[in-house]
């Protein structure tokens, strides 16, 4: 039996079934041996899966009997047998967790359901466990910034050689995204997730070994980055997509604050490691974490609300598991070519570009080695970076709150036009400051972790207005431009670092970008809200 069947009749006494009671699921119950769709078959003395939706016992499976059913989830009802008396009954919107519904092979007896009602919907569960995995995974995007003076001084390797690495890794997250998305579809979450975090902690362990540049853009270039890809964000539009209904921005804001919660947790632990132990610890440090989360997700993690027999968080109707979508890549390919057709795709994918240039390509990558230049220490350093997580978490959760109720087109200038002020103020700061950590530091700190990724939950919003069901998919490759100008920046800013001897230049021309992006926000046309489709709907 497995968790995708439908729940188990009640049948009336008499029969080989339990007697009905009252907190058990009731549904009307027939004896003619006729198999509905995915379920199994009756047969003497078992029950057939029957949800009457018209109230006069015409269910989904038809037979001999006759009987009166109440919707899948909602409606108290009664079950009439020929010949075998009344059951009365409720249902409950909220199952147990870990409860299967179902029923076995023609034949088979169906497993009875549990039906422990819970505090709180099982979506919140998932969430949880979504933004545990997030924060395990986020260990290895702590590290990079840390490691490019250890590396330079150890191996020699130019600034450049070192951002191309880190540049490789954000290009491959980004553009793992909408194929981590459909096969997500076609595989599940779970099975993806725990790959992916596998593959993360194998490029992490490799790397203590090498020796050679290209072993340094093999290991954590290409393994972590196709790994953390898929654990990208499409990971959490997935999650919110399939399990809310309602609260989604809420759920974005909160699932993209657990990348900032990571940071939060491992930054001021990684780089102590790699100012006193070396920077291989580190790296190992990194492995276990991804390893750690794994029996997490394998354990806990479900695919859809039907796995567990539930409607989404805020549904009215009870929504059918879809079938497995064969051809990941090729559905992947095909919706990015149905949306690069329309206007709003490019303009979300401009801005976002300028989002990841001005957080993980700048800040997260270069802002270390720049206060290290300045004379900071790389521990304090690091710390401000934290910092920017804790607030980080405090920003994206009010941007996911002000994204359920505001227009997301202005939220996106307001969040692009201030992180571009910010920017601009940077090189002052970073000179006035020298190797202490002043207050005007702590100010810019304080507000860049405000807007950190605020920018995500109203990016994902105006995907989902314009595309509907296929949202994840898009927004996967709307990431993908994130990470490219990620990508970028890492790269061009150690460049820039090797040739005029300072970041400035770097500072400013992200600030000036910030500001074209806060422009391109206003220009995207309004889209209509799109409904997810229901199974029989």
């Amino acid at each position: 039996m497995t968790q995708n069947d439908v729940t188990p009749t009640t049948t009336a006494p008499g029969t080989q079934d339990e007697p009905p009671t009252a907190d058990r699921p009731n549904r009307s119950t027939e004896g003619a041996g006729k198999p509905g769709p995915d379920r199994s078959m009756e047969g003497a003395g078992q029950s057939s899966p029957n949800r009457s939706t018209d109230g006069a016992g015409q269910g989904l499976d038809r037979g001999a009997g006759s009987g009166h059913g109440a919707e899948h989830d909602d409606l108290a009802g009664s079950a009439d047998a020929s010949g075998a008396g009344r059951a009365t009954g409720a249902t409950e919107a909220n199952r147990a967790p870990g409860a299967t519904v179902g029923t076995g092979a023609a034949g088979a007896p169906a497993r009875p359901l549990r039906t422990r009602r819970l505090p709180v919907h099982w979506a919140w569960f998932v969430a949880a466990v979504t933004f545990v995995t997030i924060i395990g995974a986020a260990a290895f995007r702590s590290l990079p910034g840390l490691l490019i003076d250890p590396l330079h001084r150890e191996f020699d390797w130019s600034r450049g050689t070192i951002g191309l690495a880190v540049s490789v890794n954000l290009a491959l997250y980004g553009l793992t995204a909408p194929f981590a998305a459909a096969l997500m579809d076609r595989f599940g979450i779970r099975r993806v997730v725990a790959v992916a975090l596998t593959v993360i902690a194998l490029g992490s362990g490799l790397t203590v070994w090498m020796t050679a540049a290209w072993q340094l853009l093999l290991c954590w270039g290409v393994l972590v980055g196709l790994g953390s890809g898929s654990m990208a964000l499409a990971f959490a539009a997935t999650v919110t997509n399939r399990w809310f209904i309602e609260r989604r921005g809420l759920v974005t804001g909160i699932l993209t604050a657990a990348s900032a919660s990571g940071q939060l947790i491992f930054l001021p632990l990684l780089a102590w490691i790699v100012e006193e132990h070396d920077w291989r610890p580190a790296a190992v440090t990194v492995a276990l974490a991804a390893l750690a989360v794994v029996p997490f997700v394998w354990l806990l993690l479900r695919d859809h609300p039907a796995d567990v027999g539930l409607k989404p968080f805020g549904s009215e109707v009870f929504v059918e598991k879809p079938p497995p979508v064969p051809g990941a890549a090729r559905r992947a390919v095909k919706v990015l070519l149905s949306a690069a057709r329309t206007g709003p795709f490019w303009l979300l994918a401009g801005t976002f570009a300028i989002c990841g240039a001005s957080t993980n390509g700048l800040i997260q990558t270069h802002f270390v080695p720049a206060a290290h230049d300045h004379g900071m220490p790389i521990t304090a350093a690091a710390s401000l970076l934290a910092v920017i997580g804790v607030f980080d978490v405090v920003g994206t959760v009010a941007s996911g709150w002000f994204t359920d109720r505001f227009d997301a087109r202005r939220l996106l200038a307001v969040y692009y036009a201030l992180r571009g002020i910010s920017l601009l103020f940077l090189p002052m700061l970073l000179a006035f400051g020298g190797p202490s950590v002043r207050p005007p530091m702590i100010f810019f700190i304080v507000f860049y972790g405000l807007d950190w990724v605020a920018t995500v939950p109203p990016t994902l919003a105006l995907c989902r207005e314009h595309y509907g069901e296929d949202s994840a998919i898009v927004f996967g490759w709307v990431l993908a431009s994130h990470q490219v100008g990620a990508a970028l920046i890492a790269f061009l800013g150690g460049v820039a670092r090797d040739v005029f001897g300072s970041y400035d230049m770097v500072w400013y021309a992200s600030g000036a970008l910030c500001a074209v992006a806060a422009l391109m926000a206003l220009v995207i046309r309004k889209g209509r809200a799109m409904v997810p489709a229901v199974a029989g709907a």
